[in-house]
């Protein structure tokens, strides 16, 4: 007998973040709030994404907004939207993080 469909994978432990590269990127982009508003702008955003060496910073900003500011108000509040932000840079970056830190 032939199937079409794979098995379901669990995930497992090692298929996640590591909690070191989520602590790092909270404090980057905490670090890229300069006015300490409690939220990031588009330029706070984009420069994050400069930090990370990311080679389309315009773009990952872009989709970051489209991602991460639930809203529509223009900012990633730091409070409660900025772990969207951080699941979204994992998911474009993933185990690079360190490497695009140095």
């Amino acid at each position: 007998m032939v199937f079409f469909f794979n098995k379901r994978t669990e995930t497992t432990h090692k298929d996640l973040p590591p909690k070191e590269d989520y602590d790092e990127l909270v404090k980057l982009f905490k670090r890229c709030d300069v006015n300490k508003d409690g939220r990031l702008s588009w330029e706070e955003v984009k420069a994050g994404f400069r930090r990370l060496h990311s080679r389309f910073p315009l773009y990952r900003t872009h989709r970051a907004f489209q991602m991460a500011d639930q809203n529509h108000d223009g900012y990633i509040n730091v409070g409660d939207e900025l772990d969207k932000l951080v699941t979204y840079v994992l998911e474009c970056y993933p185990g690079t993080i360190k490497l695009r830190l140095i």
